[in-house]
């Protein structure tokens, strides 16, 4: 995500100027180094979009590592702007916020409503902490925050690993790997059924820009593409786009996570915001880059 901004906020005149931090410049474990990038920095706006984050297997098998990891992100960040009230605050959460059985599309005044989903509620526990920092700091000093709640995102850059990515990128990482070995068989988490739904990347940036340029202050916004695919259409999509020839093999030991989830975006629809990149075309993108690296 955050390479994304990177590429799409340098080439809008909305933005004067880009800081890009990183590993290489803070340390968002500690608190002292990022109060001391904020305050050497002083930006206009920041916009969070750092996190530990994984798959299902992931998530439910280092549950530990990820609500510590992602509280102190969170923590540090949000404590570092108390004294900073006219610095915009645009924080990125994730639509696993949402409770289990949230009815489907999900508003956002579903928050809080109900059980987390169990294999990433550790995850989902430490975003829900950030948003209520959040609205702790905005109803206590005046702070301009707003949480972004994204559907399932992809693109170049991502994680492309066996165990530990999200499903698109674990996917195209198998099937090509798969696909060079000239493997007759391949084997996919869980039953394939769930439905999702997924956002390209620089479709989140192009959000993000929308609500800058247009001054939206809502504290809360899902963005989705508001399009849903079964685990098994979006396998046999990716097996298309790589070029793999072998059986895709659902295994029901695997965990399938929830039923559904697909986010209500018709507050930021309203605002004349919408999704551009198809599922098809997002991949087709993303697996060209990932070819080339």
């Amino acid at each position: 995500m955050g390479s994304s901004l990177v590429r799409r906020f340098s080439k809008t005149n909305i933005v004067s100027e880009v800081f890009a931090s990183s590993r290489s410049d803070t340390d968002l474990f500690s608190f002292q180094q990022t109060k001391k990038t904020i305050e050497e920095y002083k930006p206009d706006c920041i916009i969070n979009a750092a996190a530990k984050v994984g798959g299902i297997l992931a998530n439910n098998s280092e549950r530990t590592d990820f609500i510590l990891d992602n509280l102190k992100i969170n923590m540090n960040i949000l404590e570092s702007l108390k004294d900073y009230r006219k610095i915009k605050f645009i924080n990125l959460g994730s639509s696993c916020i949402y409770p289990l059985n949230a009815k489907s599309p999900i508003k956002e005044d579903c928050l809080m409503t109900g059980g987390l989903e169990p294999t990433n509620s550790p995850y989902a526990m430490a975003k829900l902490t950030a948003i209520e920092i959040g609205d702790a700091l905005s109803k206590e000093f005046g702070h301009e925050v707003i949480n972004l709640m994204p559907t399932n995102l992809y693109g170049p850059n991502d994680n492309f690993s066996d165990k530990k990515s999200h499903v698109i990128p674990g996917l195209i990482y198998r099937m090509h790997k798969s696909k060079n070995e000239e493997s007759r068989h391949l084997e996919v988490w869980g039953t394939g059924k769930p439905l999702r739904e997924f956002l390209f990347v620089d479709d989140l940036s192009d959000a993000i820009l929308f609500i800058l340029e247009n001054e939206i202050n809502n504290s809360l916004l899902n963005i989705g593409s508001g399009e849903e695919t079964t685990i098994k259409e979006l396998a046999d999509t990716i097996k298309k786009v790589v070029g793999y020839k072998g059986e895709l093999i659902f295994n029901s030991d695997y965990p399938d996570g929830n039923p559904r989830k697909l986010l209500d975006s018709s507050i930021i629809n309203g605002y004349g915001w919408s999704s551009k990149v198809s599922l098809e075309k997002g991949l087709e993108t993303t697996y060209n880059w990932y070819k080339n690296q």
